[in-house]
């Protein structure tokens, strides 16, 4: 990573000019022109220390995300990198490699002082409205970010910007739409998913009390009749000049997810989505969809 700099100064020389940055003890932030519930519980939530920590060391941490991930946009190696959501550096952690610039993005500042220790440089930001100039990225990723924001849209269109020519966009562990629209028995056992998440033993989300309940209230489209889909990630970034390519596949797989392969939601999914009427082995049953867009 580019040491020239101190960390405040390089994430300036990529901001657009009006934009006015502040160092807030060694955390580089610009001012959020909006609130909301969901940046509150964001914020809250991912930003408590006990709670990230935990989240960065039992979140999207498996081999097969890292496999997944290289198949898809290769090596970080050498490349300008924006984390859009990062956390406490997940992705980064799991994938490894050695970016020129790696920038993370959040408006939890706990995770953030987590993801410097990482090898990001973290800026403090709302992912609707980035303070970024356009086209500086070699890639861009959102790594089960998007259902966290309030409007996924413009998240995603504000990540689309920041991507140069042949560069890409990668999101991935976002819910699938389709995959969980629970009805009926299905939308009951939903609505029950505390002890679904501790099954399932998904860090933070397996927690009961007060921690349990604020990592429900940052998801924000993780519900039945909400998520991605395919047409979504079509109809936002092919307008700005993407090749857009989709990967359903329900989480342990590698880059074999690139070829086809699905794996299988864990029992307790499969069982709601049995009473909901979803497929389980079909695409549309998947849990995620892994979205690699590249930019013409």
């Amino acid at each position: 990573m580019t040491k020239s700099l101190n960390e405040v100064e390089a994430i300036t020389t990529f901001l657009r000019d009006e934009i006015e940055v502040e160092e807030v003890d060694g955390i580089a932030r610009v001012r959020l022109s909006r609130t909301s519930p969901g940046i509150e519980a964001n914020a809250y939530y991912f930003g408590h220390p006990k709670w990230a920590d935990s989240w960065l060391r039992h979140v999207h941490r498996y081999p097969e995300l890292r496999d997944r991930w290289l198949a898809a946009a290769g090596s970080w190696d050498d490349r300008v990198v924006v984390d859009i959501g990062c956390g406490p550096g997940n992705l980064f952690a799991c994938v490894g490699t050695r970016p020129d610039v790696l920038i993370g993005v959040d408006v939890a500042e706990g995770s953030l002082r987590i993801a410097k220790t990482q090898g990001y440089l973290p800026l403090l930001a709302d992912a609707q409205d980035l303070p970024f100039r356009n086209a500086f990225a070699d890639l861009v990723v959102l790594n089960g970010s998007l259902h966290h924001i309030d409007d996924m849209t413009a998240a995603l269109r504000e990540g689309a910007r920041l991507v140069k020519p042949g560069g890409y966009l990668v999101t991935d562990h976002d819910p699938q739409r389709s995959a969980w629209n629970f009805r009926g028995f299905g939308k009951l056992l939903w609505e029950l998913r505390r002890p679904i998440y501790r099954a399932l033993e998904r860090g933070g989300h397996s927690a009961v009390g007060d921690e349990g309940t604020w990592a429900l209230r940052t998801e924000l489209h993780h519900k039945p009749g909400d998520g991605v889909s395919r047409e979504w990630f079509l109809e936002t970034l092919e307008p700005l000049g993407f090749e857009v390519r989709t990967y359903p596949h329900s989480h342990r797989v590698g880059a074999a997810a690139l070829d086809g392969e699905m794996g299988r939601p864990p029992m307790q999914i499969r069982i709601g989505q049995l009473l909901s009427g979803i497929g389980s082995s079909t695409p549309a049953g998947a849990l995620s969809l892994m979205c690699v867009a590249r930019r013409t």
